[in-house]
C-alpha cells in the first residue's frame, strides 16, 4: 500500500494554481466551477477554498503565476537589433496566449474591470517597459519620453493580440511585423540615428 507524501503549502498552492491554469485555459470562465478545480487536483472543496476563499481568487493567482513565467521568459539583449528582441518577446507572449486564449480573454474582457487583474497587467506591462528601456540603454528626458511611448505601444499590442485571438482578422505573423512596425516608427523621431541596433 502506498501512502501520498504531505504537501507543504507552497506545493500544494501551486498544485491547485496548475490544476486551475489547465481548466481556465480549456474554458470559458464562467464554466469553471470551484469543485472542477478540486477535483482536478484531488483536494476537497474545503482545502480548495482555505487557499482560495473565491474564483476570482483562484484566478488572480493562475494570471499572477503567468506573468511572473512571461516575464522570466522575456529577456532583452541590449547586443542584439531592436527588432530582434521584440520579436523574440512577443514571440514568447504570443505563444502563451495562443494556448490559452480562455485565460487571456477573462482577464482582459471578462474580469477587465477588476483592480487584482489590472494590478498584475500594469506590473507586467511596467516590468517590460523597465527591461526594454534599460536594454535600449536611454536616459534623461529622452529615457522619459521613451518610456510613455513603450507603455502605450504594450497597450496597443495587448489590446491588438486580444482582437486577434477573438477574430482571427490577420496572421501571428502580420501581428508580430504590425507590432514590431508600431514601435520602430513611434521610436525613430525620438532616437533616430543615436540608436544604430533600433533595426
Amino acid at each position: 500500500m502506498t501512502t501520498r507524501r504531505r504537501l507543504d503549502p507552497d506545493e500544494r498552492r501551486r498544485v491547485l494554481l496548475d490544476a486551475g491554469a489547465t481548466l481556465f485555459a480549456e474554458r470559458a470562465y464562467d464554466e469553471v466551477l470551484m469543485e472542477h478545480v478540486a477535483a482536478a487536483a484531488g483536494v476537497s472543496r474545503a482545502l480548495l477554498y482555505r487557499h482560495f476563499p473565491t474564483k476570482r481568487d483562484l484566478f488572480a493567482g493562475v494570471y499572477q503565476l503567468a506573468a511572473d513565467r512571461l516575464l522570466v521568459a522575456t529577456e532583452f539583449d541590449a547586443a542584439s537589433p531592436l527588432s530582434e528582441q521584440l520579436a523574440a518577446g512577443l514571440d514568447a507572449h504570443f505563444d502563451y496566449f495562443e494556448a490559452n486564449s480562455n485565460t487571456v480573454v477573462t482577464a482582459n474582457r471578462v474580469l477587465a474591470g477588476d483592480p487584482t487583474i489590472q494590478a498584475i497587467i500594469t506590473g507586467e506591462l511596467g516590468e517590460l517597459r523597465r527591461r526594454l528601456l534599460d536594454s535600449m540603454g536611454v536616459e534623461g528626458s529622452t529615457r522619459e519620453t521613451t518610456s510613455a511611448v513603450l507603455m502605450s505601444w504594450l497597450t496597443f499590442v495587448r489590446i491588438l493580440t486580444i482582437d486577434w485571438l477573438e477574430n482571427h482578422a490577420f496572421s501571428r505573423t502580420e501581428l508580430r511585423e504590425i507590432s514590431i512596425g508600431a514601435l520602430l516608427g513611434a521610436l525613430e523621431p525620438i532616437l533616430g540615428d543615436r540608436r544604430p541596433n533600433l533595426r
